[in-house]
């Protein structure tokens, strides 16, 4: 299993939206970076992400899971434009702010650390294991 992180504006697209979509999930669509859309080609079902409020929050607020696999994204007519979708698994217990993320050394090399900007990014297993730390979130 592979780990990620998502990020959305919550005025946006927020974590209660994405939850309210249940077992059939929803579109990651409207990514137009190659790299985030490399990422999610790379994607397979089960693989596991962190739901992030960016802008307003700056916070890891959920986990989810990829549905299905990289796939046309319908927000474009450009067959250069894929995504995956993802559906809502469990709320984080303690939020976990990209300040918290700072402060921890064991999170020093987080893409989310050093490159805030990019939409859709990869976790490492000891990563994920700090933040569902940080969040009390246990056996995810």
């Amino acid at each position: 299993m592979n780990y990620w992180l998502f990020k959305s504006e919550p005025d946006t697209w927020s974590w209660d939206q994405q939850v309210a979509k249940g077992e059939i999930g929803e579109e990651w669509g409207g990514v137009r970076n190659y790299q985030a859309r490399n990422f999610m080609r790379a994607m397979e079902i089960g693989d596991r992400g962190f739901f992030y409020h960016s802008n307003i929050g700056k916070e890891v607020v959920g986990v989810v899971e990829v549905c299905a696999k990289a796939h046309p994204d319908s927000t474009s007519d450009d067959p250069r434009w894929e995504c995956v979708d993802i559906r809502a698994l469990t709320k984080m217990p303690v939020p976990v702010t990209l300040e918290m993320c700072k402060q921890d050394h064991r999170l020093s090399e987080m893409v989310l650390v050093t490159n805030s900007r990019l939409s859709v990014q990869p976790v490492t297993p000891e990563q994920w294991a700090v933040i569902c730390e940080l969040g009390g979130l246990e056996g995810y």
